[in-house]
């Protein structure tokens, strides 16, 4: 079984870490699998708002968090503000040494940038952020019409919806295209083409 790990913090955009969390936590099911074990992780273990005031209470810290096999980092207006916190984006780059997958969505991938992890790489972010990413991330390629951008160990998706068709490209990679198929059936979710077939860099 493998440790998905999902950052959440203040102003977290919702849908980009439920969505991951969804995916990672029902893929393999149908067919008797349980190849995940999906939790979230907080600086602090203080209930966290996300954005338009879900508050949702951590599984883990920083310090007490398990050995991920997945790290996903959402994205959200709160990147503004952690993409400054040194801890958090040190923690990030810790992490990402031992990581079998790691995973942005949408302004995600700012914390990414801070960390060093997108260095020589190429990557995408929310279509409102995309300058940002560019200011951050001088040293990356950003593909400004991509849905999700495969770099081999970090796959990073554009905004929102998007990491949905990232999480379910990233089952395809751990256990097989049809597991993620079966995945996007049950959840009846449409999975784009676009999703399906990211930019390879």
């Amino acid at each position: 079984m493998k440790n998905v790990a999902i950052l959440i913090f203040d102003e977290v955009e919702v849908l980009d870490f439920c969505g991951p969390f969804e995916v990672f936590s029902v893929a393999g099911r149908r067919s008797g699998l349980d190849p995940f074990h999906v939790y979230t992780v907080a600086r602090e273990s203080r209930p966290v708002l996300a954005r338009n005031g879900l508050s949702v209470n951590p599984a883990h810290t920083l310090g007490d968090c398990p050995r991920p096999d997945v790290l996903v980092v959402p994205g959200g207006y709160g990147t503004r503000r952690e993409m400054h916190n040194e801890a958090l984006t040190d923690w990030i780059a810790e992490r990402a040494k031992d990581v079998e997958l790691l995973l942005s969505v949408c302004t995600g991938a700012l914390l990414l940038a801070k960390a060093g992890l997108l260095e020589g790489l190429s990557a995408t972010t929310h279509h409102g952020a995309l300058g940002l990413l560019k200011e951050v991330a001088p040293n990356t390629e950003v593909l400004e019409s991509e849905r999700v951008v495969d770099n081999g160990k970090v796959i990073v998706s554009a905004g929102i919806s998007a990491g949905i068709d990232m999480s379910l490209y990233a089952v395809g990679r751990l256990l097989g295209v049809e597991h993620a198929e079966e995945t996007a059936r049950y959840m009846e979710y449409d999975w784009s083409e676009k999703g399906r077939r990211p930019a390879v860099a």
